[in-house]
């Protein structure tokens, strides 16, 4: 089997390490079969996409919607890298996954709107599947509404016309999209479980995430509902394209 590719944005040691073994774990994939590449630390270089299965981004602190006399030389040069991984990936409709940050990546280089209006805390909340969504062999083994660990100050406002709304939630409409029928992406981290997230928490308690002094209350608002499915979404992702 062709490995996959988790390109990572983390720089902080302990959660970049936990996503990764969240990955394998939830992908239930071998460190040997699940190449990560962590891109704040080196470039990304050329990328042949027949020599893998399929690409993954993770999360991390980068907002796609950021002002670029904001954005760091790094962020500048991941953006720049990934735009440029995603012009053959959608050109081909090469296996893709991005969460959170990642939705972010692919949702810009599509042409979403993307800003702050659909931000959401750090916390559980409860999402549901469209009608295409239904549909997607990735969701195919989800009830209809599931709990999903959410955080992020930035979400996609308007979806670009290439893109399917798979998954919906209350607070920000858009958690789960599809581009062509290979490209995916969400706002909800599909890779986490209580003890990931709450390790993210700690390590980004500076990162604008929460108020100072919230600490405990985000430590608490995670262990509010079981999240019991999304990590099925990236078992399914492996299953499908895996070769």
């Amino acid at each position: 089997m062709k490995p996959f590719l988790l390109l990572a944005t983390r720089a902080e040691d302990l959660p970049a390490d936990e996503e990764y073994a969240l990955f394998l774990r939830y992908t239930g994939l071998s460190e040997e079969h699940l190449v990560r590449r962590r891109l704040e630390a080196e470039p990304l270089g050329d990328i042949d996409l027949d020599d893998w299965s399929g690409i993954f981004v993770g999360g991390g602190p980068f907002n796609a919607s950021d002002p670029p006399e904001r954005k760091s030389a790094v962020q500048r040069r991941v953006e720049a890298e990934i735009s440029t991984l995603l012009d053959a990936v959608i050109a081909r409709d090469f296996p893709f996954f991005g969460a959170c940050y990642g939705i972010g990546t692919v949702g810009a280089h599509e042409g979403a709107v993307i800003d702050g209006t659909h931000r959401e805390p750090i916390s559980v909340v409860e999402v549901a599947r469209t009608a295409a969504g239904a549909a997607d062999p990735l969701l195919a083994n989800l009830p209809d509404t599931f709990a999903a660990f959410v955080g992020h100050k930035e979400a996609i406002t308007i979806l670009p016309p290439s893109a399917t709304l798979l998954v919906r939630g209350e607070a920000c409409p858009v958690q789960m999209f599809r581009v062509g029928r290979n490209v995916y992406a969400t706002q909800f981290h599909p890779e986490c479980d209580v003890e990931g997230i709450s390790t993210r928490i700690r390590a980004y308690a500076d990162y604008g995430y929460f108020a100072p002094g919230e600490l405990d209350l985000t430590l608490a608002a995670v262990h509010r509902v079981p999240v019991t499915h999304t990590g099925e979404i990236l078992a399914a992702f492996v299953r499908r394209y895996a070769r």
